[in-house]
């Protein structure tokens, strides 16, 4: 008795709903690498800031990670910041250790974080 032939699939087109599948799957991959890793540089956004209650002066805002690192370029000082994300923020003025800060809105819709301000658009979470 002979085995019955084999059977091979059948490949046929993928139809319009699985190619549109197929590819938003891969671009939602690809908005999940990160910018840096791909080489672009991080978003930098031109604010207003000031230290204390010092006059407004522009400042450089670069987002590392939105709602987790950033950074305020203001005068040649660089002030770092990083949020764990569980509520506690830190910062750092340039090479200074890391110090617990809280933000704040003022009046003014600036957001503060013990004497260092910003005002502008940027991301916030």
């Amino acid at each position: 008795m002979q085995a019955p032939p084999l059977a091979l699939p059948v490949r046929r087109p993928l139809s319009a709903f699985a190619a549109l599948t197929l590819a938003a799957v891969v671009v939602m991959g690809l908005g999940w690498v990160s910018r840096t890793a791909l080489g672009a540089e991080p978003p930098a956004y031109k604010l207003e800031c000031r230290l204390e209650n010092g006059p407004w002066h522009p400042c450089v805002m670069t987002v590392e990670s939105v709602g987790e690192r950033w950074q305020i370029d203001l005068e040649g000082l660089r002030i770092i910041f990083r949020h764990d994300g569980r509520g506690s923020v830190e910062m750092r003025r340039s090479s200074g250790p890391w110090q617990p800060v809280s933000g704040r809105w003022q009046d003014d819709h600036a957001l503060c974080w013990d004497g260092v301000c910003a005002k502008g658009s940027f991301p916030l979470d």
